[in-house]
């Protein structure tokens, strides 16, 4: 006779915010590693150019005699610096723009409607590029163009949320006592939404990265002198031929695994937030 196993919802909810936790110390050590990293260790030396990966340097050198672990990891710290901010940025225009969607009149609904239907309708690439590249380029533009692209899709979830709770009883309750709309929105729709938001905050950090990466590998976002990982990477394409695979390969590998983790931490964070989905 066999006998089977139910695990306890109580327990599986404890190991996804145990793992919540380990990545999230897991992306914060990185970050902090590349914030405090001295300019010294990334530094040139012409006599260790083009070395490959050794104990000195387990991510070798690039032709400059730069170690490119530290490089690797101070770019990340600049990439992801880029990521938080974008999103933060982008989440407040979803957020203002989903609201004011939902509960305003319907023309202002379907502006906003075709504001979302346009901006989606480019690739994010090209108009991160054309923004960036309009704005100056740098930093300034790169930031501008990736908070610009990347608020649509939370947008519409967050008018979703706002219609859906409009209609519940104890909102109608609410405006009969008298309640003003900014009272409803603080006490009834924010604290809804802010799961919402949260998730999608944290879903949208590796595409910020993703997509800053991109623009400065084409050479229209950070300044050839910044090492971020889009420059590195845009460096080392002129030393492949030459056998430096080192230069591509272990900085492609790091920002990979650096998105994976986002997107699997704002996954976590999700389940976290829904009890429902977190014991299924």
């Amino acid at each position: 006779m066999s006998i089977l196993k139910i695990s306890h919802p109580a327990g599986r909810r404890t190991r996804v915010v145990i793992l919540t936790i380990l990545i999230a110390l897991l992306l914060i050590t990185i970050y902090a590693m590349g914030i405090f990293i001295p300019d010294e260790a990334a530094a040139g030396s012409f006599l260790e150019a083009g070395q490959p990966p050794s104990w000195k340097h387990p991510f070798g050198t690039d032709m400059l005699g730069r170690d490119l672990l530290a490089r690797t990891l101070k770019g990340m710290a600049v990439s992801m610096t880029i990521g938080i901010a974008a999103s933060a940025v982008s989440a407040v225009i979803a957020v203002i723009t989903g609201i004011a969607a939902a509960a305003g009149s319907r023309y202002l609904d379907a502006s906003i409607g075709w504001l979302i239907d346009l901006v989606m309708s480019i690739p994010h690439t090209i108009l991160v590029i054309l923004i960036s590249f309009a704005m100056g380029r740098g930093l300034k533009g790169l930031l501008i163009g990736i908070a610009a692209t990347h608020w649509c899709s939370l947008a519409r979830l967050i008018r979703g949320e706002v219609l859906q709770l409009r209609s519940r009883q104890y909102v109608a309750v609410s405006r009969r006592l008298g309640r003003s709309g900014g009272w409803i929105l603080i006490h009834h729709l924010l604290p809804h939404l802010l799961p919402q938001l949260l998730t999608g905050l944290i879903l949208m950090f590796p595409h910020a990265i993703l997509h800053e990466a991109s623009v400065s590998f084409l050479g229209f976002g950070l300044p050839p002198e910044q090492p971020a990982i889009g420059i590195i990477l845009s460096e080392s394409m002129r030393y492949l031929s030459t056998g430096m695979w080192w230069s591509a390969v272990l900085p492609g590998l790091v920002l990979v695994l650096i998105v994976l983790l986002i997107d699997r931490l704002g996954e976590q964070l999700r389940l976290i937030l829904d009890p429902g989905s977190a014991q299924e």
